[in-house]
């Protein structure tokens, strides 16, 4: 396993300034060096929601063709503010993020979901009024004449939503609710999906259809990177995968190394990692 920042050694400005201010010292050469050919990537990005106060604190994070990466952390480790930041939606005060070698920094989502890059939200993520069907037209609403064709896409990953078009959204359960939002997301045809949190609030039965899909997703092709609260069960499906801790990176390795390591299981996991 590779201790991208385990334990990260700050360096206090001479100034005596808050630690927000601090200087982390860390040592990138790896994510640097993984990173050069990656789909997506963000470099030391800093960004927050109140002027002057950082969420992120010099978060990196890259994610190669096809790969499933998984972020884990405690609350309030900025994992959330993460996606949010790529998708646009939180300012980047400093650093970049890149899709394919070309900045993104800072563009709006609808430009986003034009380059590919698709985010579903851990609430608020149907239109409850609309039927299914309606809901996956909305997805689609960037290019209509393809609707059939990603409808039929889609419908094979969920086909209950297939049966069920003519349903009303806001009629469903929570997990059922959730597919519709990540069947809406993949109507925009994304090389890129942002899942935040997905299973919060299911049941443990359909937390596991919830990665079960999240799977299937990335096997039709799809890079994916999916925040967690069910940390364990993440990363027993993804390939790589990112502790978060205030707002930068605590441990990066694989989904297995991560769920294995003694200090990983003891900070982070605790007593869910070793049942």
């Amino acid at each position: 396993m590779t201790e991208a920042a385990g334990a990260p050694t700050t360096r206090a400005e001479e100034t005596g300034e808050a630690a927000t201010s601090e200087a982390a010292v860390i040592d990138r050469s790896e994510h640097l060096a993984g990173a050069e050919n990656a789909v997506l990537r963000c470099d030391e990005l800093f960004a927050g929601y109140i002027p002057g106060v950082n969420i992120l604190n010099g978060a990196d994070l890259y994610v190669g063709e096809g790969e499933l990466i998984g972020i884990i952390g405690p609350n309030g480790a900025g994992k959330s503010t993460l996606l949010k930041t790529i998708f646009g939606l939180v300012n980047v005060r400093s650093g970049t993020v890149t899709l394919n070698g070309e900045s993104i920094t800072n563009l709006k989502a609808h430009a986003l979901v034009e380059r590919g890059v698709g985010f579903v939200p851990q609430t608020n993520n149907v239109f409850p009024s609309l039927t299914i069907e309606e809901n996956l037209e909305m997805g689609a609403f960037q290019a209509p004449k393809k609707f059939r064709e990603r409808f039929e896409f889609v419908a094979e990953l969920f086909p209950a939503l297939k049966e069920r078009r003519k349903q009303r959204a806001g009629s469903l359960s929570g997990g059922e609710r959730q597919m519709v939002a990540m069947a809406r997301a993949l109507m925009t045809e994304p090389s890129v999906l942002l899942l935040d949190e997905p299973s919060a609030g299911l049941s443990p039965k359909l937390q596991d259809q919830v990665f079960i899909r999240a799977q299937q997703i990335n096997k039709a092709g799809v890079t994916v990177i999916m925040v967690e609260q069910n940390a364990r069960r993440c990363l027993q499906i993804c390939d790589r995968g990112y502790v978060l801790d205030q707002g930068r990176n605590a441990y990066t390795a694989s989904g297995r190394d991560l769920s294995n390591d003694p200090k990983v299981i003891e900070l982070y996991l605790g007593t869910l990692a070793r049942a």
